[in-house]
């Protein structure tokens, strides 16, 4: 689907969809995981230790003694893993279907039915430009501004992310900003997480807010 073909509201878009999703960059199976420095930084504070994601895509972090940030640095290498596990199409789609909405500078609206009804997208370009899930409790919406081509498939360099409540559509928390740096690993060429930096506006009692993940010296395992 490209931008030049106008898509007409109500039409099923499952193939345009699936262009989409399978156009994701994921890890071939059987990546043995890797290895690297991991290094957090926030204002003036840095702190650095060592990580790992095992053949099991687990994250494994050494040398970081503060709770809150291990937190941190362990949940954005669970969110590297878990976005670049292979899965078909059908495994996770297969109960849905997809209809066209409107179409906008965004991308078109995919409106989802079956299983995941409430869920939507926007696609342009073969890309999925937009996400508006509900996940346990909570609706999470990412615009996506701009994509890393790695030649086997596209990783979001730029987008935003805002949850709400599904019921009122009021915010939980600030939107956050992020700006994403992949590159191969040394040999093994699948590509890997570099920096991560995340903007998050205020909330409420919550002032703005901004921290920067590295991950350097990777290697395979």
């Amino acid at each position: 689907m490209t931008t030049s073909s106008p898509v007409k509201p109500g039409s099923d878009l499952q193939e345009s969809f699936r262009r989409a999703y399978e156009n994701r960059y994921t890890w071939e199976p059987g990546f043995g995981g890797y290895q690297g420095r991991c290094i957090w930084k926030q204002g003036d504070q840095q702190v650095e230790g060592r990580f790992q994601i095992g053949a099991d895509l687990k994250a494994k972090v050494d040398g970081v003694e503060d709770e809150a940030i291990l937190k941190a640095i362990s949940s954005q290498l669970w969110e590297i893993a878990i976005h670049r596990v292979r899965r078909s199409f059908e495994q996770t789609h297969g109960a849905n279907t997809f209809t066209a909405g409107e179409t906008d500078s965004v991308g078109t609206e995919v409106i989802v039915g079956g299983k995941g009804e409430g869920d939507r997208y926007r696609i342009k370009d073969d890309v999925v430009t937009m996400v508006h899930r509900h996940i346990h409790g909570t609706v999470v919406t990412v615009f996506t501004t701009a994509v890393t081509d790695t030649g086997s498939g596209y990783l979001s360099k730029t987008y935003t992310s805002q949850y709400t409540d599904p019921a009122t559509g009021e915010a939980r928390g600030g939107r956050s900003s992020f700006t994403d740096t992949f590159v191969p690993l040394p040999e093994d060429g699948r590509w890997v997480l570099q920096e991560r930096v995340i903007e998050t506006e205020a909330h409420g009692e919550t002032p703005a807010g901004s921290q920067t993940f590295r991950f350097e010296d990777l290697q395979a395992l």
